[in-house]
Formats: C-alpha cells, structure tokens, sequence
C-alpha cells in the first residue's frame, strides 16, 4: 500500500523533485506524519540524496518525523512566561513523564513542545494543549492537567 502511495504522490507532481515539499505535505497527510520507510521510498523513486528529504523535513516545523500523540501539549517560552516559571514547567513535565520537548509519551497519550511564543503575554506562563490555553499555570499544576487529559479507547490499558 505505501509503495502505490508513494508512486501517486510523486506521478502527481510528475516526479519533479522540485515540489519536494508538496511531495512531503501530501504524505503526511495520508499517514498523520513522515515514516522513515516511506522517505527513504521517497529519495529512491526521485533518484535523490535521503539527506536532501531529511533536511526539508526537518528545516518545516509543520512536518513530523514521528506518530503525532492524542494531545499536543506546549509549554510558552517566550520572555516573559520564562520569566515567570515556563522552564520549571517544562523540567517538571519533563521529569514526571520522562521525555524531552519535541518528544512523545510512550503511551502516546501527548506529544511535548516548546514555543518561542504564543502572543499571550497578559496569560504568563501559559500551556496550551490541543489549542486551549491554560494561564498562570504552575509545575504541579501543569502535571495535575495533564494527569487529567481524556484517553481515548485505544490508547486505554
């Protein structure tokens, strides 16, 4: 099945590697995110260097190299949330849930993200998850929201 995906996408841009990145836009779109199989597919079909594919996947903050997790969870860095406590945040999700920013649970329950901003300053610091925000959150309260995030069947135990 992925190989004829693979074939489709790149008969639609007539294997122009030039379009490289709608190439890229139009696979994440059918599998949610990059697989590794389906790049290195991508660069033998195009006759192109892997590195060159890994590199505008990872240049585009839109494309994901990993499945994405039930919940996005981000954590504000911006000046003033990092004045007032948004690395402590971060260390305390960090810690508790044993991952990095840019990773994802293990259960995939949520994915962790750091932003330079997210223009609301007034709100500082601010998580947001799955586009609602969160002000004036604390370490312990970051943890005790996510804690309660709903889990979806398959994702169940």
């Amino acid at each position: 099945m992925e190989n004829e995906l693979l074939e489709k996408i790149i008969r639609r841009y007539e294997g122009d590697d030039g379009m490289l990145v709608s190439m890229l836009q139009d696979l994440q779109g059918e599998c949610g995110y990059l697989p590794a199989d389906a790049l290195r597919g991508m660069a033998q079909q195009l006759e192109i260097p892997l590195s060159r594919i890994y590199g505008v996947a990872m240049f585009y903050q839109s494309f994901r190299l990993a499945p994405k997790a039930q919940h996005e969870v981000t954590v504000c860095m911006g000046t003033l949330c990092h004045l007032k406590g948004a690395p402590d945040i971060s260390e305390a999700i960090c810690k508790e849930y044993h991952i990095q920013p840019g990773e994802t649970t293990a259960d995939r329950l949520f994915t962790l993200q750091a932003a330079n901003c997210v223009g609301a300053c007034a709100l500082a610091p601010v998580m947001i998850i799955d586009g609602q925000y969160y002000d004036g959150v604390s370490p312990s309260s970051a943890i005790a929201i996510i804690r309660d995030l709903p889990v979806a069947e398959e994702n169940a135990s």
